[in-house]
């Protein structure tokens, strides 16, 4: 399977080659590539086997080592939040003009109806040294401006949830593809050696439309998927032990799972089965190292204090406070999904009580975490981005109680840290905040900007599959020069 420059042997390494020697023996070439894994194999020592998550070096000088996702399921309204429109509130309740909809979709709204603008009823001060624009609703995340980077333009393609998820992480709105987690992981490997490379956690009502297949790992192989973790209880199902079964006994057990898996290996070549060789073992690590990790009791008062975390609690303040100690543990991407950003009006979704809930969920423990991870020294290695799926409309629907439809046209996304000129924003929209006019930044532009700073070249992470080579960006894709420091 054709590899990406970042991911090529290296010779000097026996894991590399033993996993190019297994890459030839599943192409055909079996008699001496057998001969060597068998050599190499030789009483079936797990820890010469090839460890997928080995870390590898990028392409050129990284900025940033690690990423955190802060992944706001559901849309959140950029023009209550970040982008603010004077002209909007001059014009509510009027209709909007029909050369902004013309040929426009919504996904509740066509354009016969839901045409009024709603302008937004909260309060906005400038921040930071060059005074970005965030609205009453954020204090905590306003008084940490000067770290942040807004990109106020951000556009993407799908209008429906799941979709829109998928193509946010995946880069496409069809099933199968890899997650971005994926893409990172495979390409970087990671540097713990206790943790799987990519974790998911969750927060909120209930899990983001579409479910795993935004964190799976599509063609790549199973290794790279995201490893979803609890903050309570068992932190896996099913990963401790059985009643009445030994450490000795379940050790036996891999063992000799192990053993015939390597059997089957040698045979066929298959590389998939040492991808089920590492996950055994993994899991087999983890039964120590996961609830080790979620203990946050170990953590100070002050600390506790500053993201708003309660041990024994699943809340996102929580999650922010596990992805700092799964950052100081090695693990290379961290993904927490939190919803209802979906605020349309009407009962649980509307633009006044329900969005400020919502924001007192998140705002207090983002802050922290950007705090936190600086005063540790982690955050100039360590990429922090916050967004959703797609933003709202400028136009209200028509709702017992105010509320705003999807919106793919403009939307806004902050990043901190790894690499990001923090203090600014990029991009522009029109008065009325329904398009962008300056730094259009486009899903694919946010990917290979990403990217960048991993110290990836998104055109060269590729993977061949059903006869040609994918990327994380597809064919498009420009890295956003203005965000780098």
């Amino acid at each position: 399977m054709k590899q990406s420059l970042v991911n090529e042997p290296l010779k000097t390494s026996p894991s590399d080659l033993l996993r190019g020697i297994t890459r030839r023996h599943f192409f055909g070439q079996a008699g001496l590539g057998t001969l060597a894994l068998s050599k190499m194999l030789e009483g079936r020592d797990s820890t010469k086997l090839p460890n997928p998550f080995a870390p590898r070096a990028p392409q050129f000088r990284p900025k940033a080592k690690n990423v955190i996702y802060l992944f706001m399921a559901g849309g959140p309204s950029q023009l209550d939040l970040f982008d603010y429109k004077p002209k909007l509130v001059e014009l509510n309740g009027k209709p909007i003009p029909q050369s902004y909809i013309e040929g426009k979709r919504f996904a509740f709204m066509g354009s016969s109806h839901g045409t009024t603008l709603l302008g937004s009823r909260r309060r906005f001060q400038q921040h930071g040294q060059n005074g970005a624009w965030v609205s009453e609703l954020l204090p905590h995340t306003a008084a940490v401006a000067d770290e942040l980077c807004l990109v106020t333009s951000c556009a993407t393609e799908l209008f429906n949830h799941a979709p829109a998820k998928l193509f946010m992480n995946t880069g496409s709105g069809q099933f199968g593809r890899p997650s971005m987690g994926a893409w990172v992981t495979y390409g970087l490997g990671s540097e713990s050696t206790d943790l799987p490379g990519f974790v998911v956690l969750q927060s909120g009502p209930r899990g983001p439309r579409g479910g795993a297949m935004h964190w799976a790992s599509g063609f790549l192989p199973t290794t790279y998927q995201g490893v979803p973790l609890r903050n309570q209880a068992d932190p896996i199902l099913n990963l401790a032990n059985p009643a009445g079964i030994p450490a000795e006994q379940q050790r036996r057990t891999l063992d000799a799972i192990r053993d015939l898996n390597l059997t089957r290996q040698v045979e066929t070549g298959d590389p998939e089965i040492l991808t089920r060789i590492a996950s055994y073992e993994m899991a087999y690590r983890m039964q120590t190292s996961a609830p080790d990790l979620i203990d946050i009791s170990k953590e100070s008062q002050a600390t506790l204090k500053l993201y708003g975390a309660v041990p024994g609690k699943t809340s996102f303040a929580n999650n922010c406070l596990l992805a700092r100690r799964l950052v100081e543990r090695g693990v290379r991407f961290i993904q927490l999904y939190h919803t209802n950003w979906d605020h349309h009006g009407g009962t649980g979704e509307t633009l006044q009580k329900d969005l400020d809930v919502v924001c007192k969920d998140v705002d207090q423990s983002c802050a922290a975490l950007i705090k936190d991870l600086k005063s540790r020294g982690l955050l100039e290695d360590t990429l922090v981005i916050w967004g959703g799926e797609f933003g709202r409309t400028p136009m209200g629907e028509n709702r017992e109680t105010p509320g705003r439809n999807h919106h793919i046209d403009a939307f806004t996304m902050w990043f901190a840290g790894g690499g990001v000129k923090g203090g600014q924003v990029i991009g522009r929209t029109d008065e009325l905040g329904f398009g962008a006019t300056e730094d259009r930044a486009h899903v694919h532009d946010l990917h290979a900007t990403i990217l960048h700073l991993l110290g990836i070249n998104h055109e060269k992470l590729t993977f061949r599959f059903q006869g040609r080579d994918f990327r994380l960006t597809d064919v498009h894709g420009t890295v956003i020069n203005k965000l780098l420091a």
